[in-house]
């Protein structure tokens, strides 16, 4: 069966087509991305307004047209933090459902962590045994482990990579920079970062020892290729992975660098560069509170989670 999978993030509203069926990975068919940046669209009332619910509802119009016109029987679309935390929430799923007839489902932060969770367990398999899986979003950083297909302890922390670049390097004028964060701001952001994760520390490592911990999603996966990974053209099937001693050379380079700069390295998006030092601050928190020296990265996260899980659905319901 074909499937699309719509995740409206903070950064970006994407797409994936599959081809699926229970107890096979997903073929991925086609992926399209629109990049609207909602996060950045909340006002100082915490609502996305009209110009950002108009712009949700554009993007999954069109992902709903393209969808259908894939032949997908189901189209299973999500959103994460950017309108979870908005104060106008409701509305937006309203208009969304009433201009493009598609049911947008808004995820916990736990659900997220959950849900990503799976899709790793199923990648690495049970020799992965006791394993901790680690995601930095555009809004907040998910934190998942255990030894079996549901983690024994899930955790959601508002410190995506977008969410502190906002917060932490983008001044009270609202005009974007166009310099270095610089070491200190990022050195800041990283204790920061570190405190904040306390708070939840004590939980993630009371479920170890971890025999295995990974990263996913998009700022990992760019961090571990400025680190030296191989690049996305090798294919998913590739082993890569990051150390805290590669991550943070990586910080300490990038810090010094100016938005535009890091957009033209190999490996980076353009539309993510200038939230890159944030997120690998945060990755660098994130792996130190967890005591992990080396994690691995998985090509698999939320949306092939959010599959995997429709899928087991279908066949436990035949």
């Amino acid at each position: 069966m074909r499937i699309g999978v719509l995740d409206v993030g903070s950064n970006t509203v994407h797409l994936l087509l599959v081809d699926a069926h229970w107890g096979a990975p997903p073929t991925p068919i086609r992926s399209e991305r629109w990049t609207l940046k909602l996060a950045s669209l909340i006002g100082a009332d915490g609502s996305l307004g009209a110009g950002g619910t108009n712009s949700v509802v554009a993007a999954i119009g069109l992902a709903a047209a393209q969808a259908r016109d894939a032949g997908c029987s189901e189209l299973l679309a999500f959103a994460t933090s950017a309108i979870r935390d908005a104060t106008d929430s409701d509305s937006v799923l309203t208009a969304v459902r009433t201009a493009t007839d598609v049911d947008l489902q808004v995820l916990s932060g736990e659900d997220e962590a959950r849900l990503t969770f799976l899709a790793v367990r199923r990648w690495f398999g049970w020799s992965a045994g006791n394993l901790l899986v680690l995601d930095i979003g555009g809004g907040s950083l998910e934190i998942a482990g255990g030894p079996d297909e549901q983690p024994a302890v899930a955790a959601s922390v508002p410190l995506g990579a977008g969410r502190m670049h906002r917060e932490w390097f983008v001044p009270r004028s609202g005009v974007l920079p166009t310099s270095p964060p610089g070491a200190t701001a990022v050195d800041n952001l990283h204790r920061f970062a570190v405190a904040r994760l306390s708070a939840v520390a004590p939980s993630i490592v009371a479920a170890g020892p971890f025999e295995r911990v990974v990263g996913t999603s998009k700022t990992f996966r760019t961090l571990a290729r400025l680190a030296g990974a191989a690049p996305s053209e090798a294919g998913p099937l590739v082993p890569r992975s990051l150390s805290a001693a590669a991550l943070r050379q990586v910080t300490a380079f990038i810090a010094r660098m100016t938005p535009a700069d890091v957009g033209a390295l190999e490996g980076v998006s353009e539309d993510r560069s200038e939230q890159l030092a944030a997120g690998a601050a945060v990755a660098l928190a994130a792996m130190e509170t967890v005591h992990a020296e080396r994690i691995d990265i998985c090509p698999w996260a939320l949306r092939e989670g959010v599959i995997l899980q429709r899928l087991d659905q279908i066949a436990f319901a035949e």
